[in-house]
């Protein structure tokens, strides 16, 4: 069988890239409002694809702002549920002269497919659908039984994922869900991830006068509030890296030694530096590059407005800015705790002469997977047979929502199985996809489906609860 499926595959790669190029033409931007028909269009064109393949029930529901796009298949009975999980929208693309071809025309150059949402999650996510066609187009059908949810908010903290699970939980059900939406160490070195960090996206908006004001009638007396924002922003680290909110680190949960040790070994420090194009690193003293992305928490700042941005001067004290902050955390950290002490320390430390405002876009609670599921052996199985080498395990220090939501809300198990590579520019310009990962990636999730079939069908399977995410896999050798 797994020959006939390597034939069907091998035969329509060409047809699977023009696909993928189809869907990375969209300009699904989820976070500008001019891009919400595109968004659609996209959905619409999800759909069809599944219906085309042979899912059914398939439909793109609306919500208050960008579409969800669903579709199963029930037909193996006795057998176990997967979910598969995959987003389609994207990053902006600024700054755009920075791309090498137009983000939304696909472009071949040697092994890679570049275009805004290549990796990042079009193409890993067309991985899992191209493999539910391999089975459907050859056998008839699948080896298990599988539910399909694309959504289109990812990258904007999927503010309606939370309630469409509260309305849909029997719809959901299913004994695993998996996702692909991260990165592995290389061509040849595949990875599972078993941890995540969180995030809480924030706005610290400093207002000051009714307008922009002349700076030579009036600086000196009146103060800035573009400056207030500056010497904010500067206090927020101390001289070690550490961010400077008053009991910030009071939750975070250390990582046992022979963990650490895991994480040295498999050699991601150099590799850190290296795709961030870097000579030298900074953060937290006292642990490594991937230690600092991966077990400890982190404020970044992600843009500063404020004052005029023309060319040439422009004498003006301005009556407002704003700072687009980002806090990783991790386990245990909670978000809407991190988001009351960091508010509690701005009023601390905000001068009367300026007003402030906070405003929260999205959190995610971080997560940790268990490793002794059975699903995680489907996984190494999967990996081993469609990379021919067996994964790592790693921590990430990304976030995608949708996880927690596995975990929290529905009791779900969750595998993530990347297949994007380090320097495949996720979020950046020239973002790409290498193009014979996505062809193991869909050897890989055929092999997934046919081995949870026999995991999960496995007497005597360990029950996953919410709790297990609390412990530290005690495996790591």
């Amino acid at each position: 069988m797994q020959t006939l499926l390597e034939s069907y595959v091998e035969s329509n790669r060409a047809r699977f890239v023009e696909e993928l190029k189809e869907v990375i033409r969209f300009p699904t931007i989820s976070a500008q409002p001019r891009h919400g028909r595109d968004l659609k269009r996209c959905a619409e064109w999800l759909a069809n694809h599944l219906r085309q393949i042979g899912l059914e029930s398939v439909e793109v529901i609306s919500t208050t702002s960008h579409p969800i796009v669903c579709g199963e298949w029930q037909h193996a009975p006795g057998k176990p549920t997967v979910l598969i999980y995959g987003h389609y929208d994207v990053q902006p693309v600024d700054p755009i002269s920075d791309w090498h071809s137009p983000p939304f025309e696909p472009t071949v150059r040697g092994n890679d497919l570049y275009g805004r949402g290549a990796s990042d999650d079009k193409g890993q996510m067309f991985t899992h659908i191209k493999a539910l066609e391999a089975y459907l187009r050859t056998s008839g059908k699948l080896p298990v039984n599988v539910k399909c949810l694309f959504e289109g908010e990812e990258e904007i903290g999927s503010p309606n994922l939370l309630p469409f699970f509260a309305r849909n939980r029997d719809r959901l059900t299913a004994d695993v869900a998996v996702l692909s939406d991260m990165w592995i160490l290389g061509p040849n070195r595949p990875a599972i991830t078993y941890a995540m960090r969180g995030a809480l996206s924030l706005e610290l908006e400093v207002s000051g006068p009714g307008n922009d004001l002349h700076s030579g009638n009036f600086g000196g007396a009146v103060h800035s509030p573009l400056q207030v924002l500056c010497e904010i922003i500067a206090g927020l680290h101390d001289a070690e890296g550490r961010v400077t909110v008053p009991e910030f680190y009071r939750q975070v949960r250390p990582v046992a030694p022979r963990e650490r040790a895991y994480m040295a070994r498999a050699g991601i420090d150099a590799q850190v530096l290296r795709d961030a194009g870097i000579a030298k690193d900074w953060g937290e003293s006292g642990f490594t590059p991937y230690e600092r992305i991966a077990i400890r928490p982190a404020l970044s700042v992600n843009g500063i407005l404020g004052g005029y941005q023309g060319l040439g001067p422009k004498a003006v004290i301005p009556a407002r800015s704003a700072a687009k902050l980002d806090f990783r955390l991790v386990p245990d950290q909670d978000p809407s705790a991190i988001n009351r002490l960091f508010r509690q320390h701005i009023i601390r430390i905000m001068p009367p002469t300026v007003r402030t405002s906070i405003r929260t876009h999205f959190v995610a609670k971080p997560v940790q997977i268990n490793r002794h599921h059975p699903t995680i052996s489907a996984a190494e199985t999967a990996y081993h047979k469609g990379f021919g080498a067996r994964p790592v395990f790693l921590r990430m220090g990304g976030t995608i929502p949708v996880v927690g939501l596995f975990q929290q809300v529905l009791g779900i198990p969750v595998v993530l199985m990347g297949f994007a590579l380090p320097d495949d520019r996720m979020h950046a310009p020239n973002e790409k996809f290498h193009l014979p990962n996505f062809f193991n990636g869909i050897a890989t999730s055929i092999w997934f489906l046919a081995d949870a079939a026999r995991q999960l069908s496995m007497k005597a399977i360990p029950i996953w609860k919410p709790a297990d995410q609390r412990q530290a896999p005690a495996d790591l050798t």
